[in-house]
């Protein structure tokens, strides 16, 4: 795949330059998830620096615009050789823009500006725009993958933080990405899984580390996994021998956490006579600990039956916070029929039955990885302002048509309000002794702000602490308010 910012935008996009008004310098964008109806809508930002070193940080060559300009030929648009031709020799290749973010990791209301971008060369006003396609893939999608696997962290520490006595380190592990081959491409799951591990830990996708490491400078392994079987493996014991194909597993991987697929067959005779009866010594002494994973069957009631088959089988404790925690030699993982509204619904049923959510993690596959579109948050670019040499003047989009698809007029900046909110003002409304959120993180060829893996991580997991705080405030204060 190309990674040539010279293609990499919509064809119509190299018709631009001679679009702009005459006089036109410079021109500010904005990148948004747009506010729906409901205004508590959130997303967490991720994946811009990414952006920055792969696209920004290679400088545009002579080859480069040679590759453009005979790939374009005869495509039915004209090419701007020579303002291309200029960046590259005056520029040394590097894009004559200004890019502001807000720091990635961050939790933000819908309709706050993620991104601001601004030519820095008054000879390419139609550069800011140019950059849209690409700019604005990279961020979408990192972030509606990041979105979904934050608020359902959101729903299981909730949960966690009712039923477990350690819900924090419990957390980290209870989401774990199957999606790998449910993508559109190896560069969609590296992007896509370090998204996830941005929330947690666990991860089959091992494209996301390598895209860690080249881009967020782990200390560290990022995320991890556990030695697991598959219906192959499994199967090809035969029926008679399915005994043998778990013995095996035991012995080869019963030191530590193992996963073994368990519904081959008859899933619940393998929970009730095999791993109950006929391995239960086995299991119990094992040093590490075996992973139940259902595959079939109802998604809700088909897990919650197998926790409830191993605690009649082996046993456990109740914690001091009153719910029951399987024997430590057993747990359950539900990855089949896993979303975002099943995980919530598991994990209430886990809740009623008398179970702490230590007993049970969850998977989810193509779901949390390629179960989104642009137009799910409402993902735009959009001008803002112009500058004709005398200062910035308000551009705007406002269609009479659709009130919601309405674009902010005038430069942006973004302020924490006293309680942390992100809140988006006029960059000419920013208080003298105001501090902007969105900060300088690309300038004319030079990164700034570097984030570091930690960093992030540490951030994301202070920011769940902080949301579900707020949630479980307001949902007191309007139980008190009804009653």
């Amino acid at each position: 795949m190309s990674k040539n910012i010279i293609l990499s935008t919509d064809s119509y996009k190299h018709s631009h330059f001679i679009q702009y008004p005459p006089g036109a310098k410079f021109v500010s964008s904005y990148i948004e998830a747009r506010r729906g109806s409901d205004r508590d809508q959130i997303l967490q930002f991720f994946g811009l620096q990414a952006f920055i070193k792969e696209y920004l940080m290679k400088p545009i060559t002579d080859d480069t615009i040679q590759e453009a300009s005979s790939i374009l030929e005869g495509h039915g648009l004209p090419f701007n050789e020579s303002d291309w031709l200029t960046i590259a020799d005056e520029h040394r290749g590097f894009l004559p823009i200004e890019i502001q973010a807000l720091r990635e990791g961050a939790i933000v209301p819908r309709g706050v500006p993620l991104v601001q971008v601004r030519n820095t060369d008054p000879r390419f006003p139609w550069l800011t725009s140019f950059v849209e396609t690409a700019l604005l893939r990279a961020i979408w999608y990192p972030s509606s993958v990041a979105t979904l696997s934050f608020i359902t962290k959101a729903v299981i520490y909730d949960a966690l933080r009712r039923t477990s006595e350690d819900p924090d380190g419990q957390v980290l592990f209870k989401l774990h990405d199957f999606g790998a081959r449910g993508v559109s491409s190896g560069e969609s799951a590296g992007i896509g899984g370090a998204a996830h591990l941005l929330n947690f830990r666990g991860s089959d996708t091992v494209e996301a580390l390598a895209f860690i490491h080249r881009f967020y400078y782990p200390s560290g392994v990022p995320g991890f996994s556990i030695p697991a079987s598959e219906h192959s493996t499994m199967t090809s014991w035969g029926k008679d021998r399915e005994a043998d194909a778990y013995r095996n597993m035991l012995k080869e991987f019963g030191h530590g956490l193992f996963s073994i697929v368990s519904d081959s067959y008859d899933l619940f005779n393998t929970v009730d006579n095999i791993f109950g009866q006929e391995l239960k010594n086995d299991i119990l002494a094992l040093e590490g600990a075996l992973v139940v994973r259902p595959d079939s069957g109802d998604p809700i009631e088909t897990p919650i039956a197998v926790v409830k088959k191993l605690w009649d089988a082996f046993g456990g404790t109740t914690n001091s916070k009153g719910y029951k925690v399987l024997n430590p030699k057993v747990r359950v993982i539900q990855g089949d029929g896993m979303n975002g509204l099943s995980i919530a619904r598991l994990v209430t049923r886990m809740v009623e039955e008398g179970f702490s959510i230590d007993n049970i993690a969850f998977g989810m596959g193509g779901g949390l990885l390629q179960g989104h579109m642009r137009d799910d948050m409402r993902f735009a670019m959009k001008a803002n302002a112009i500058d004709f040499g005398n200062g910035w003047v308000d551009v705007q989009k406002k269609p009479a048509t659709d009130p919601l698809k309405a674009s902010k007029a005038g430069r942006q900046a973004v302020i924490s309000d006293a309680s942390g909110k992100l809140t988006a003002i006029r960059e000419d409304a920013l208080p003298q002794d105001g501090r902007n959120e969105l900060e300088v993180v690309y300038k004319d060829g030079r990164q700034f702000n570097t984030l570091y893996w930690e960093d992030l991580t540490a951030h994301a997991h202070m920011q769940l602490v902080d949301f579900c705080d707020t949630v479980m405030k307001r949902t007191e204060e309007e139980e008190a308010a009804a009653a």
